[in-house]
């Protein structure tokens, strides 16, 4: 990594954005952050919050976005682009799961003011950010990518350029698609066992220390188990990930009947009241609720 350490401006301060504003902190970048809902001037890691987009934009060199959805992304690349600050030798980087078509609609609107983009959506919860072993895929122009990395890089142990703008936002919709599909086959399997007499319980941790789990699974056995309530990544986040990668498969026209069952899987759940607790209640849902 370079001495010279750029200025991060984080946009979006909930649970990852605050996580990566720690973490850039932590190893030494200036770092200031804005929310699209009002916030406390500063919070309890001693990142200055601003009140202003614009005060962020002209204090940063690089912007990072931290976003729920497609329309949160829009809406703040819109007020960006509608700011009168100079925007020349600006990058700014969406860490947010969208559309690939979400920073491409924008691009040369950006180069015309003399900015870039790079998208970086990251694999992980907050946890992972602040142990700088997180995943993130880079999609941009050769030079932003290359500009981006070390920062990427303190907040990731799996950095990976995956091609042109957009890029990185396909290869994190792929990542999600195989993880709200996993979550629903682990679901079957579980009613299929416990409809066979097992213990439900019992089959988690068979499949836990099995071939067919995966780290994430692993990871989140309490939870499955209904011995925590700890919040890796929402269901309602895997809920809109899901719709997000549906969305990219019905442009391709491709059948995805895997993925449709694991998305409705979890907006039912999310209907069922379940959206703020971790993705792998829903499996913990649908076994509690099925009946002997």
């Amino acid at each position: 990594m370079s001495d010279v350490k750029e200025t991060i401006g984080i946009v979006g301060l909930g649970r990852m954005g605050r996580a990566m504003a720690e973490r850039l902190a932590g190893v030494g970048f200036a770092v200031a952050g804005w929310n699209r809902s009002p916030l406390v001037p500063e919070d309890d890691s001693g990142v200055p919050v601003l009140l202003d987009l614009a005060d962020l934009l002209a204090r940063a060199d690089i912007l990072v976005l931290s976003l729920f959805d497609d329309a949160a992304v829009t809406e703040v690349l819109e007020k960006i682009l509608g700011t009168n600050v100079d925007l020349t030798g600006k990058l700014v980087v969406d860490t947010s799961t969208v559309g690939p078509e979400v920073l491409r609609a924008v691009a040369d609107r950006f180069a015309a003011r003399g900015a870039a983009l790079v998208d970086s959506p990251i694999s992980g919860g907050p946890d992972m950010i602040r142990a700088g072993k997180a995943g993130l895929y880079l999609g941009g122009s050769e030079a932003d990518v290359a500009r981006f990395r070390p920062v990427a890089e303190v907040l990731g142990q799996r950095v990976l350029t995956i091609g042109p703008l957009g890029a990185g936002a396909t290869a994190k919709i792929l990542n999600n698609m195989m993880l709200v599909s996993y979550w629903q086959i682990l679901k079957e399997t579980v009613l299929v066992g416990k409809a066979a007499g097992l213990d439900p319980h019992q089959v988690l941790r068979l499949i836990a220390g099995s071939p067919g789990a995966t780290p994430a699974m692993q990871s989140r056995l309490p939870v499955l188990l209904g011995e925590s309530g700890a919040v890796g990544f929402t269901l309602s986040g895997a809920a809109k990930d899901g719709t997000v990668a549906r969305r990219l498969a019905e442009a391709l026209a491709i059948d995805t009947p895997a993925l449709a069952a694991g998305l409705k899987s979890f907006l039912d759940a999310e209907a069922r009241g379940l959206g703020e607790v971790d993705l792998a209640t829903m499996v913990r849902d649908a076994y509690t609720s099925a009946s002997d």
